[in-house]
């Protein structure tokens, strides 16, 4: 009787433990796997970059990495996925810079909070702004298109993919910088900005330079400067705005890796080193560099610090110009 009491526990116990592991969700069974959410199309850079880490991420993990595109919304619908997700370190976003530097000040009513909602893991890459001039005005340099303006300021404006997002507010900034507030012109996406540029009908365009390099190569349109501190590989034959003595349009933009909040802080200094580990490799600098993009991958103080100042240059731009997104 003894030995049939002890069987009969020794089953429940069995039974309750495989229980557990049914009922437990799959994120957090050995072998699950991780996901790494983005709020953009498949095919797009921002995909791409997130599929190229995820493929190397696996090996880290020693589980599968896929990447699901949560579209829409400049990646605040991803970010209601995110909030939804697990924190168990199976689920992370890739997200813009907008994100927590710009959407705080443009919308005032947003779907999350970036100080709770995104735990912050560490900057993925950065990319620069061009200002490009296309067939009206013919200007070879940024003095040119600056005499130009002063003398054209009515017809001295720029087109954006998208209004509220940095390429809109660089134009603010340049237009302050050189006494001429040029007229913004928005458009769904950057192939339409560059078939307007080199029609004539926008005098020129603020756009992710990673866009321009191609038509700039052809000469189709040109790049006059970029706002990155150096110049760009893609493109070493244009000057930055702080060569050219406007520091203040200085900046660049930049996409990066985030938790869902109540993540544990070894899950994230985790993914910390594997995103640190994955940029430093050679290939995958050459595959991001290609993008148009500069890897950075360093520790996540680096982008709590990236993130407060870019929030230091942007918050005032946006507030002056009084402008929201909804």
């Amino acid at each position: 009787m003894k030995f049939l009491n002890r069987r009969f526990a020794l089953n429940a116990v069995l039974a309750s433990l495989l229980g557990a592991v049914a009922a437990a969700p799959a994120s957090a069974q050995e072998g699950a796997p991780a996901k790494i959410l983005v709020g953009f199309p498949a095919g797009g850079s921002f995909d791409a970059i997130a599929r190229l880490v995820a493929d190397k991420a696996k090996t880290e993990l020693n589980r599968p990495v896929v990447v699901d595109n949560k579209t829409g919304a400049g990646g605040r619908i991803a970010v209601d996925a995110l909030k939804a997700s697990p924190a168990d370190g199976s689920v992370v976003m890739l997200g813009p810079d907008a994100l927590t530097a710009l959407y705080p000040f443009t919308f005032k009513k947003l779907n999350y909070d970036p100080k709770k909602d995104l735990v912050p893991i560490g900057t993925v890459a950065e990319f620069a702004f061009g200002f490009a001039v296309g067939t009206n005005p013919k200007a070879n340099t940024w003095a040119e298109y600056v005499a130009w303006a002063k003398s054209n300021p009515k017809e001295a404006n720029y087109g954006i993919p998208a209004l509220g997002a940095p390429h809109h507010f660089y134009g603010m900034v340049l237009g302050d910088a050189i006494g001429v507030p040029m007229q913004n012109v928005p458009f769904q996406g950057s192939a339409p900005i560059n078939l307007a540029l080199m029609g004539g009908q926008i005098s020129s365009s603020i756009d992710v330079a990673s866009s321009q390099v191609e038509n700039h190569k052809a000469g189709k349109i040109k790049i006059l400067a970029v706002t990155t501190e150096q110049r760009i590989p893609q493109a070493p034959d244009v000057p930055t705005f702080t060569e050219l003595g406007f520091p203040s349009v200085s900046g660049s933009g930049f996409n990066a890796l985030y938790a869902p909040a109540g993540t544990p802080a070894a899950a994230v200094a985790n993914w910390n080193r594997i995103l640190v580990k994955i940029m430093a490799m050679p290939d995958v600098k050459e595959k991001i560099t290609a993008m148009g993009f500069m890897p950075v991958g360093k520790p996540t103080q680096e982008l709590i610090d990236r993130q407060n100042a870019a929030i230091k240059k942007w918050e005032p731009v946006i507030k002056a110009s009084g402008f929201t997104a909804d």
